[in-house]
């Protein structure tokens, strides 16, 4: 609204000036330029506002460049206008009118070169030039920018309940028209982890402590007219803000840093926060289904966590204690490998393979649930 009211504003100073102009020759009876040069005025004031209505995603980067290297152009070209007015006055005499013409020519020149210089190492000079700051979406602290596959997975809210993450969190509309896609498919299981996703965002946009942005996505390097991947564009989005990509997707998390795009994946920091189990320690776990190897039970500790018990196929729908042998850290989560607690039971079981609790061959990794994580099953 205030936009439009400017440009009306500057319409009717426009039209004013062209008019004051109009009456100025028309009084010293001239009715060539009375005429022309309103119309003129007019022509060249409706060019910078069509200019303006048309050129919608102005990037105040760009114009921060153009306005430094004016500045910039112009005292350059004042002082080398005055280092070479003694050669200028000794080759075509003093107060000749070929001096003027190269001090202008010297002036473009240098206006040019810094102009152009600063459009093309813009990014550059972020840390030099304050004012590039002005743009919010680069400015305080690196945003966060969320993918699809960590709003559908929700704990990205139960983390920013925490305020664990106090960084603005962007959330870009390709990203949105993506997840009501999912949200409107016709597969039930989609559909549901759609509405989950689009609640999950609404209960980010409803929490007071986090600042969340809807980005349009609309930046210079994007507007190619290629259709590109929501993950590529999420990487490219990330590397022009200056931020960093929340995700759970492990392929997106490889293609962020090999364009040296940093990323927090969910999935890391939970195996980061999961229980630490140290070789000797006494867990409790409640068996729940064989293992893939002879004798093997498996079961889940509150957090997730996989535990793989030798002897304990007999002990599976029970509660045990169990003695830890060693833990297995993989891309998917941590596993525990242990036996029972044989203090407990007053029994003295041999373990195959001695205190490791594997087998003399060594441990095989399963094809089945047992090394798959705690993870795998989040899809």
């Amino acid at each position: 609204m205030l936009l439009w009211l400017l440009r009306a504003a500057y319409v009717a100073l426009l039209v004013g000036v062209s008019a004051f102009a109009a009456d100025v020759f028309a009084q010293k009876g001239d009715e060539v330029r009375a005429i022309v040069i309103p119309v003129v005025m007019l022509l060249f004031g409706g060019v910078v506002l069509l200019t303006d209505m048309r050129e919608k995603p102005k990037q105040i980067a760009t114009i921060s460049a153009v306005y430094l290297g004016l500045l910039l152009g112009l005292l350059l070209g004042w002082l080398f206008s005055m280092a070479a007015e003694p050669l200028l006055e000794a080759a075509f005499g003093d107060g000749h009118r070929m001096i003027r013409v190269f001090r202008v020519l010297i002036t473009v020149v240098s206006c040019y070169v810094t102009i152009s210089t600063l459009l093309q190492t813009k990014d550059e000079f972020r840390f030099i030039i304050p004012y590039v700051e002005f743009s919010k979406q680069v400015k305080g602290g690196r945003p966060l920018v969320l993918d699809t596959s960590v709003i559908i997975d929700g704990r990205v809210a139960d983390v920013c309940d925490t305020r664990l993450l106090d960084a603005k969190l962007v959330v870009p509309r390709f990203v949105l028209q993506e997840l009501q896609a999912i949200a409107d498919s016709s597969d039930r299981l989609k559909r549901n982890r759609g509405r989950r996703g689009l609640d999950v965002l609404k209960r980010l946009q409803g929490n007071p402590k986090l600042d969340v942005q809807l980005h349009d996505g609309n930046i210079p390097e994007l507007r190619t007219g290629e259709r590109i991947r929501v993950d590529e564009r999420l990487v490219i989005l990330a590397k022009a803000l200056g931020g960093r990509v929340v995700t759970n997707d492990f392929n997106l998390n490889k293609v962020a840093q090999l364009q040296g795009v940093e990323v927090i994946n969910l999935n890391e920091v939970a195996n980061a926060l999961k229980t630490v189990a140290l070789p000797g320690e006494v867990l409790p776990v409640r068996l729940v289904k064989p293992g893939d190897q002879i004798g093997q039970g498996v079961g889940y500790l509150e957090d997730g966590t996989m535990v793989v018990v030798e002897q304990g196929r007999n002990l599976i729908g029970q509660g045990v204690s169990i003695v830890v042998t060693s833990v297995l850290q993989t891309p998917a989560g941590r596993m525990i490998f242990g036996r029972p607690d044989q203090r407990l039971s007053g029994t003295h079981t041999p373990v195959p393979g001695g205190a490791g609790g594997q087998s003399g061959t060594g441990f095989h990794a399963p094809p089945g649930d047992a090394h798959r994580g705690p993870d795998a099953s989040r899809g």
